[in-house]
Parts: C-alpha cells; structure tokens; sequence
C-alpha cells in the first residue's frame, strides 16, 4: 500500500525511466511489479545506480546500506517509525538528512537515534529557503509522518473532492 502511495505520487514530479522493486517477501515484489510496470529483484540491484529510493519497510534491521548509493541518488525513508528499528545502515544515515521534525525524529526514528546522524535540515526550512541542499552527495529524508503532514493531505483530498463535485 505504502510502496503504491510513493509510486504514485513521485511520479507526478518525476519521470522515471525505470523502477525496480524488492520486498522481505517475493512474492508481494513480483505481484507490485506486475501491476506497476516494474521490475522485481534483491535489494541491492534495485538500488545500485538508482536516483531515487524508497524504503517503505517494517525492517528492523537496515536492509539499505549506503554502499550502494550513487553520488547524488536520494533516498525517502518512510518506515519502521520506532526508535529501535532501522532501515538505513550507518553508512547512508551519514548522507545529507533532512527530516520531518527534529523532534519526531530524536524519539520515534531508529535510522537517525541509533546511527547518532547529523540532522541537516527538515523539509521545511529547506522549503522556506532558509536552509538549503549541497549537491554533492546522496540525500536521505527520513519521515516519521507528523500530524501536519496528515492534515496537509486531507486538504488537498477535501479540495480535489469539491472540484469534482462541481463538474
């Protein structure tokens, strides 16, 4: 569901030549890849050489090792929401990290509490424009969902509705 909702969505504002897929369970990868015009394979040959990643796991140990990043690939970490879980080895968590919400991210977010990594921003300085994005190197955003963001959505929900409603 969460992999579906992340396609999606960064394909409004991406064009992606390719995308591969990987799951703890193969066969949830092949019936994603199916339907999604994807490619299913391990884990780290759908990283290698990607621009962007998303891991959208309850992984409790890191299944993403920064070795596998390209220069400049980024990467949306949007799972195992517990401050014991991981996704991201400390390698990539060593990448530029924008977050969320500090706060949220030093209590729920293992990837960031048990690697000890450097916040460089969250999203909404970067936004605002008052913090801004080096070029060099990998990126990891890591999201803990935050009620805002919830709130944001429902918005854009409620007003998509309303215009359909009055067509």
């Amino acid at each position: 569901m969460r992999a579906k909702a992340n396609l999606e969505a960064l394909s409004r504002v991406c064009a992606f030549d390719d995308v591969r897929v990987w799951s703890n369970t193969p066969e949830h990868a092949k019936s994603f890849a199916r339907e999604h015009n994807a490619v299913a394979m391990d884990a780290e040959s759908a990283v290698r050489g990607a621009d962007v990643i998303v891991t959208a796991t309850n992984a409790r140990e890191p299944i993403l090792k920064g070795a596998w990043l390209k220069r400049g690939a980024h990467v949306n970490a949007v799972g195992s929401p517990r401050p014991t879980w991981r996704e991201l080895d400390d390698a990539a968590m060593a990448s530029v990290l924008i977050v969320d919400s500090r706060e949220a991210v030093l209590k729920e977010s293992g990837d960031v509490i048990l690697s000890d990594a450097t916040i460089h921003a969250e999203a909404g300085e970067i936004f605002a424009g008052t913090r801004s994005v080096p070029s060099d190197g990998a990126t990891v955003f890591k999201s803990v969902g935050i009620a805002i963001e919830d709130l944001a959505a429902a918005q854009l929900v409620y007003q998509a509705s309303l215009a359909r409603a009055q067509t």
